[in-house]
């Protein structure tokens, strides 16, 4: 059993210096479930040291996947000998990345039970856009039990295929036009990066043409798109945020580099304008931040692009910040919303911040009140800020991934000691951040919670 631990912060230090980051944690699990649509071996590099990924080299590794390490963040991934019937309920449960599995193993078996997937509690999150798409595709499911709680036990989804070819109940207007019955089209009922990546790897060993509309192409995606090319699917953009996959029987195996973890770009850069410090951020993935760092501009953030990885953050003591939307790609992501709010407790004046995506995103918000902050709830999707307030350390848990880390921010410009308990939930996606901070000069320990 893991052992419970807690970050003790002592915040009102500037930070200072260089900081590397490491591969993108949502961008990981698609590239593993990619791994499960060929027998030959792949090879993946700049691997984040998670726990998340643990779970899924976890979850591969009882299903039969051979998982061979070549150094500290290099993989060897062989599926040769895979089997869907013994996916370990447990592990699936704990973590929402494992819904990736689904679009592989369908593509290969055509019938797959699989546990319903956990992750943070942000908000509803239900899986009704992945069981539409499977439903278009032609695949019939069912849940059991029926009811919520069922003597402690996961609720579980079945899918077979209902037919030889793909439904197609549902055609818009420009497929009818095309009159072209070897084409199936899916419609996403919402933008979703994993129904859209679920779709582009079921869709990859099809062996079929496959049009995917209401695509989500945010960086994660992308990087997806780019392995299922090397694997020999041809993949092309077929208008606004759709893709045109065309499927085949049997792809090749893979070596792939992932990218720097754009959220975790954005998590340095604001911790540094948050101690009004002077950060370095290397290896940083700015090309999936655009809208991000003019905003930032707007807002009166200074800072230099140094390179095509590299920015410098600057002290930054006039920042003014009106408004933060998260909006799917290219709009700002729902994972940096949590560090721009606390961030907004140090700026002049009010801002309104709104997530439409998570009814569950602002929960955040509450501990910040807790320490100081002048923060009024409009609804579960809207706040606002009133800055600059001073912040006093307290004793709080972390809510969840993101929250998480936006609270070891608001702990950094503290007076005081701020304790940060749960921080597994920060685990899941950030490799030893206390390290990395703390050679920032924050000074932050990781202590066992006795």
């Amino acid at each position: 059993m893991k052992k419970k631990e807690k970050f003790v912060i002592r915040g009102g230090v500037p930070l200072k210096g260089e900081v590397e980051v490491r591969g993108a944690k949502n961008a990981t699990f698609p590239i593993l479930a990619a791994a499960l649509l060929t027998d030959e071996t792949c090879v993946v590099d700049n691997v984040p040291l998670i726990e998340d990924v643990f779970k899924m080299l976890r979850i591969l590794e009882e299903m039969g996947v051979k998982v061979s390490w070549l150094g500290k963040r290099k993989l060897s991934i062989n599926s040769a000998n895979i089997d869907p019937a013994k996916i370990p309920s447990k592990i699936v449960t704990l973590f929402r990345g494992s819904i990736l599995l689904l679009g592989p193993l369908l593509a290969r078996f055509e019938e797959v039970k699989i546990p319903t997937p956990g992750g943070c509690i942000i908000g509803a999150r239900p899986l009704d856009t992945h069981l539409d798409a499977f439903s278009q595709l032609g695949f019939k499911y069912y849940s059991y039990p029926k009811i919520k709680s069922y003597k402690g036990k996961s609720k579980f989804y079945c899918f077979k295929k209902e037919k030889k070819d793909f439904g197609q109940e549902f055609r818009t207007i420009s497929t009818l036009e095309k009159n072209n019955k070897s084409l199936s089209e899916v419609v996403l009922r919402e933008f979703s990066v994993t129904a859209t990546e679920n779709v582009l790897l079921f869709a990859a060993l099809s062996g079929k043409k496959i049009v995917l509309k209401i695509a989500d192409l945010d960086y994660q995606v992308r990087e997806l798109v780019r392995v299922l090319r090397k694997m020999g699917v041809k993949i092309n953009e077929a208008g606004l945020h759709s893709l045109e996959i065309i499927g085949k029987k049997k792809l090749k195996g893979f070596q792939h580099s992932i990218i720097s973890d754009p959220i975790e770009t954005s998590t340095f850069m604001m911790m540094s304008l948050a101690t009004k410090g002077e950060v370095i951020v290397k290896k940083a993935q700015l090309s999936f931040l655009d809208l991000f760092l003019k905003r930032l501009y707007d807002f009166g953030a200074k800072f230099k692009i140094l390179d095509s990885e590299t920015i410098k953050m600057l002290p930054s003591r006039n920042m003014k910040i009106d408004k933060i939307q998260s909006l799917p790609y290219p709009g700002i992501h729902s994972d940096i919303q949590p560090e721009l709010g606390v961030l907004s407790t140090q700026t002049k004046g009010a801002t309104l911040i709104h997530d439409p995506l998570f009814e569950g995103r602002l929960k955040y918000l509450e501990e910040l009140n807790k320490m100081g902050a002048d923060v009024i709830f409009c609804d579960p999707h809207r706040a606002i800020v009133h800055g600059p307030t001073e912040l006093i350390g307290i004793d709080f848990p972390s809510p969840d991934l993101r929250a998480g880390a936006a609270l070891i921010t608001a702990g950094l410009i503290a007076k005081g000691k701020t304790v940060i308990n749960n921080i597994y939930q920060i685990d899941r996606g950030y490799e030893r951040i206390e390290e990395r901070l703390s050679l920032l000069g924050a000074d932050i320990k990781r202590v066992e919670d006795k």
